[in-house]
């Protein structure tokens, strides 16, 4: 069984899934956040390892037990303090892999530029590519390279039949989690035929006819895919 660290930056909605796959893995799970809000989230959610960090003050992040086979992985919500942490733990543990999330081409500039390892660029997944790699989607291959993750964890396009339970139903109403997938976004017809992430800020409804995206594990996707059909 390994011993490494997964060191993990940051906690929120639009990571949630990061967490709980790198969980569900043999290493350990530690997760950094610098205010009470993401605290309290990571600790609900039943994670156990959770601290409380000043992420700007250098000499906090060094006294973290960090190994050079660990891995640090930066999701915080704010790209400038993302930019900012990947900066400083390239200087102070320059020989450990770093991960960052990014939301734009400019952020990916400057997470390369301080020192990121390996880029997730969510705003690059776009509709097409999302359809084409169902089975290897972009956060999979990053879990596969990092952590030996098995091709059972996927993304899955679902269209919302007639009659549906999601059909009319708005998008923050509904607990996918409860369902154990997570929504990566959607085509809303009523609006364009572009894919749209979650992280938009957009309110959306589900409407039949509405494509969604969700990733999980194959068998919670079919599962998913019956209820939301209501078949047995």
């Amino acid at each position: 069984m390994s011993h490494r660290t997964a060191f993990m930056f940051g906690y929120g909605k639009s990571t949630y899934f990061v967490a709980q796959e790198l969980f569900r893995e043999s290493l350990h799970l530690s997760i950094i956040v610098n205010d009470e809000v993401a605290f309290e989230e990571a600790k609900n959610d039943g994670y156990v390892d959770v601290t409380l960090l000043d992420i700007t003050d250098d000499t906090l992040l060094e006294s973290l037990n960090v190994n050079e086979e660990d891995y640090l992985i930066c999701v915080m919500k704010d790209n400038h303090l993302n930019v900012f942490l990947t900066l400083s733990l390239h200087n102070l543990f320059p020989n450990n892999m770093i991960v960052a999330l990014s939301d734009s081409i400019h952020t990916t500039q400057k997470l390369k530029m301080a020192g990121a390892n390996k880029i997730i660029d969510v705003y690059n997944v776009s509709a097409n590519r999302v359809y084409n790699i169902l089975h290897k989607p972009v956060t999979t291959q990053l879990i596969e390279r990092l952590l030996s993750s098995d091709e059972m964890f996927s993304f899955k396009e679902m269209q919302i039949p007639k009659n549906s339970c999601l059909d009319g139903v708005m998008v923050d109403d509904f607990d996918f989690r409860e369902h154990n997938i997570i929504l990566v976004g959607m085509i809303d017809q009523r609006l364009s035929d572009q894919f749209l992430f979650i992280t938009s800020g957009l309110e959306h409804r589900f409407d039949s006819g509405d494509t969604i995206v969700c990733i999980g594990y194959n068998d919670d996707l079919e599962k998913f895919e019956a209820y939301m059909k209501g078949v047995e």
